[in-house]
């Protein structure tokens, strides 16, 4: 229909054409693939170029949007490189992943990790596919590149905002997941207390849950001894909780108790009074993961890449009580 040979067409439409045929010819050609319905068989271009044009997103959960807006970033840059995106909650958190094909090398070009550890993965990667971690450990040898969150300055924000607001006793609800996010989370919380004197901090681990949090916090403010003065949560799930272990106890949030979250889901602002938290850009996240991963597809080496996050200053937080 459009005059040429099959060869052009397939130049054409493999999108090899330019040097090697005329702007003019490529759209006649273009065109009447258009005209025609014609497609590319993709299950026959993927045997010849022995790629899947599939990658492997796994993530520990889908109980939170953090993880369906890290989704949301990796599939639009995939999608512009003729990609598809298979999403995987790993049936053991953090744990070790299954496969879940028959074999992954046979079925996928790449795999993404969220918030995982690179040994949890060995049955998934079978066979040495590309990996990307996201939000993970940057010294996993396992991963070909990292892309992660500067959690740590995350936490030295909101650490300094109670700081600045006048706050010194501190309890820290911590999530019961062994996990480098949180391990960092942790560790920087407990540097930035440190270095004020008089501050003291104080820990409570919380399955990842409104209603452990709301637990947690219960029994961190209904001890015997002075009540820490603010909460600082892991995520903004386990802000929710201590935000109803508050009420629950009588207390006023931010008159009584201050609290912040991580993450800033749409619960923080769903709550009242409004979460102070910490925003993480999960899309931008995802994007920059594929973007790498494509990277090592076309042979080339990715930069690691860390991104920056916000503090996001709301209503759950204000000075302490006075004495």
């Amino acid at each position: 229909m459009a005059g040429v040979s099959q060869a052009t067409v397939s130049l054409v439409l493999g999108e090899k054409w330019p040097g090697r045929v005329s702007e003019r010819t490529a759209e006649t050609v273009r065109a009447a693939a258009r005209d025609l319905g014609y497609r590319p068989n993709l299950a026959a271009r993927s045997l010849r170029l022995g790629r899947t044009r599939t990658v492997l997103l796994v993530v520990p959960a889908l109980t939170t949007e953090f993880f369906a807006r890290v989704y949301t970033g990796a599939e639009r840059v995939a999608a512009d490189h003729g990609f598809g995106v298979v999403l995987y909650p790993s049936p053991e958190g953090v744990g070790p992943a299954r496969d879940p094909f028959d074999s992954a090398r046979a079925s996928l070009d790449g795999v993404i990790a969220s918030s995982m550890a690179a040994d949890a993965l060995a049955a998934v990667r079978g066979g040495g596919l590309p990996l990307v971690m996201l939000d993970s450990d940057p010294d996993d040898a396992a991963a070909a590149a990292t892309v992660n969150l500067d959690i740590a300055d995350g936490v030295r924000q909101a650490a300094g905002h109670l700081l600045t607001l006048g706050h010194r006793r501190v309890a820290h609800l911590a999530a019961a997941v062994d996990s480098w996010t949180f391990r960092v989370r942790a560790r920087a919380l407990a540097e930035a207390m440190g270095e004020v004197p008089g501050a003291t901090l104080s820990t409570e681990p919380a399955g990842l849950s409104v209603e452990e949090g709301r637990r947690a916090a219960e029994r961190v403010l209904a001890r015997p001894g002075p009540r820490p003065t603010a909460l600082v949560c892991d995520d903004d799930i386990l802000a929710a909780g201590a935000c109803k272990a508050a009420r629950r106890l009588g207390l006023r949030i931010p008159d009584d108790v201050s609290v912040t979250g991580f993450d800033d889901l749409a619960l923080a602002t769903a709550v009242e009074p409004e979460l102070t938290t910490v925003r993480l850009p999960a899309e931008a996240v995802g994007a920059a993961g594929m973007r790498a991963l494509m990277t090592l597809l076309d042979g080339e080496t990715p930069q690691d890449t860390v991104l920056p996050v916000d503090l996001i200053p709301r209503s759950s937080t204000a000075p302490p009580p006075r004495p």
